[in-house]
């Protein structure tokens, strides 16, 4: 049997943005933050390839609600809230 790579415990949040994204460091900002007031002990995964740009993912889900694919090379023009990461964050909690 192959190993898959090491078990992801509790809620994951990624960072997907395209190279030289103008918005990419205040989205890093945001994410950090809200994990920080939240309180979580989670890992920021950070991509960079060809993503809408910047989208954070909270358990594979756009925190934007945006629906479909995270895919393609363009700015954004829902950029991520501190509102929208913080009531992410917190649906997940349960």
């Amino acid at each position: 049997m192959c190993a898959t790579g090491p078990e992801i415990r509790g809620i994951r949040v990624e960072l997907l943005t395209s190279p030289d994204c103008p918005n990419a460091e205040a989205a890093r900002s945001v994410v950090a933050g809200c994990l920080a007031e939240s309180g979580l002990d989670t890992t920021l995964v950070e991509r960079v390839g060809r993503y809408r740009s910047p989208t954070i993912l909270v358990d594979g889900v756009d925190v934007m609600g945006t629906p479909g694919s995270v895919a393609g090379d363009a700015c954004r023009l829902d950029v991520p809230t501190r509102e929208r990461v913080l009531a992410a964050l917190a649906s997940k909690r349960g």
